[in-house]
Parts: structure tokens; C-alpha cells; sequence
């Protein structure tokens, strides 16, 4: 896998990458050069999950959704490897215990004095604005004690929105901001309101680099209500038959 990983970063998908979005990069220097940290982003598109390992120098695996490892067939099969060499830790976000399967996941990754990636608002944007960041980014900052490199990435939204499948080309911006140390709260990782406070902090972090609209609500949460509000004004304004 890490053969296959540098593969992809540095001979087929790194350098295309990099020559149809042509990305500026800001503060790369903020992340470390060794050492186990934890790069927390907004997530507007799924380009993202590639662009940012392209840029970067040092390998980074991010918890990415078990629906990208479960596909059918041929394809879902040569998907979930393609994820896997990527460096993508598949994450059931389904049930109870889904938080805790991924909080597992990270700390395993951070154990190895590697970078984790991690987008807290749990799901990608679906409208391009920053949602509520989840907690689990500041429990895994906290018991591993690492500290939290704010990312934004800028332009993929435009870029590639939810539901395009091919990428067009437009400007992109990853920019990178100072490690935020959340030391001061060691030891109070079960603590509800220092979980929130530490979490809060990370996304207006992520706010202050990106310079989008913020919602404070979670982006699952708004995408339910958005899709039944959509079906409610199918029900109440069905489509007549064309004659």
C-alpha cells in the first residue's frame, strides 16, 4: 500500500492534480515535518480526499466513509482498493457506536507519530458553507495529545460540487494555518463543555482561513431537512403529464 500510495501521489494522480487545478498553497510551513498532528479541514467536495495528500509532503491518511470500500462487483472492489492505497481508513458512520469506531481509528493512526486527516463537519458541504464541527476532532487531539493544523480548502467546491462526477477547472487555494495547542485541556477529554469549547475553536480556525458562511448546525442535519423539504413541495407540487 505505501508503494501504491506514492504511486499515485508523485507519478499518476499528484501531478495531474496539481497541473488541471494548478492549487496555491499558504502555510505549508505550519504543518510539522515529523511527529504525530492532526490536519483538520472544511470539506466541500470530493476532490478534496486528493488534493490536499498531492500537496503535502509528508503521507497524511484520512477516516474517509465506509460507503466508498462496500461497493458491488468489480468496481467496488478496485474502489475500496483505490481508497485504501490512497491511505483512507474506512469509517461506519452508522450507529451508536460509529463515533467511537472512528475516534479508535484516529488515535491508531496518531499512535504511529503520523498525520491524520479529518474533516469535523462529518460530511461534505452541500451548499459550499462551514457547518458545526463534531467533537470527535478535539477528543482525538486531546487523548493523543497532538495538536490540530486548521486547513481550508478553497475553490473545490466550485470546482467539483456534490453530484459532478468530473471535475471542471477552476482556481484552487489550500491554505494552512498556525497548530492550535489544546494542552491546557489535558485530561479533560470527558469533559462535554472543554470537547465543545476545543472543537469550536478548531472550526472558527477553519472559518478564519476559508472566509466562508457559517451555519451552526450540523451539515447532516441540514441536509436532511433541505431534502424533505424537497420532497414536500413534490408532494404538494407534483409535476403534471406533458401533453
Amino acid at each position: 500500500m505505501p508503494l501504491f500510495y506514492n504511486l499515485l501521489k508523485y507519478v499518476l494522480l499528484g501531478p495531474l492534480l496539481r497541473l488541471v487545478f494548478r492549487p496555491r498553497i499558504e502555510g505549508l510551513e505550519h504543518v510539522p515535518s515529523s511527529g504525530a498532528a492532526i490536519v483538520a479541514g472544511n470539506h466541500l467536495s470530493f476532490s478534496d480526499h486528493f488534493l490536499m495528500p498531492a500537496v503535502l509532503k509528508r503521507r497524511i491518511t484520512f477516516l474517509a466513509k465506509a460507503e466508498y470500500f462496500t461497493g458491488p462487483g468489480l468496481k467496488g472492489r478496485l474502489t475500496a482498493f483505490f481508497f485504501h492505497s490512497a491511505g483512507q481508513i474506512p469509517v461506519d458512520r452508522s450507529g451508536k457506536d460509529a463515533g467511537q469506531a472512528a475516534i479508535r481509528e484516529g488515535l491508531g493512526v496518531l499512535g504511529k507519530g503520523e498525520l491524520l486527516g479529518i474533516y469535523p463537519e462529518g460530511t461534505r458541504s452541500h451548499d459550499g458553507r462551514l457547518y458545526k464541527g463534531k467533537v470527535g476532532v478535539a477528543v482525538m487531539a486531546l487523548r493523543a495529545g497532538v495538536p490540530v493544523i486548521p486547513c481550508a480548502m478553497i475553490g473545490t467546491f466550485e470546482a467539483q460540487p456534490p453530484g459532478r462526477k468530473i471535475p471542471r477547472i477552476h482556481p484552487v487555494v489550500i491554505r494552512f494555518g498556525k497548530p492550535l495547542d489544546f494542552s491546557r485541556y489535558a485530561g479533560l477529554e470527558s469533559e462535554k463543555a472543554v470537547l465543545r469549547a476545543a472543537t469550536d475553536e478548531i472550526m472558527y480556525a477553519i472559518l478564519t482561513l476559508s472566509e466562508q458562511e457559517y451555519v451552526d448546525q450540523y451539515a447532516a442535519v441540514a441536509k436532511a431537512q433541505e431534502a424533505e423539504r424537497g420532497a414536500e413541495d413534490k408532494r404538494r407540487f407534483p409535476r403534471m403529464p406533458l401533453t
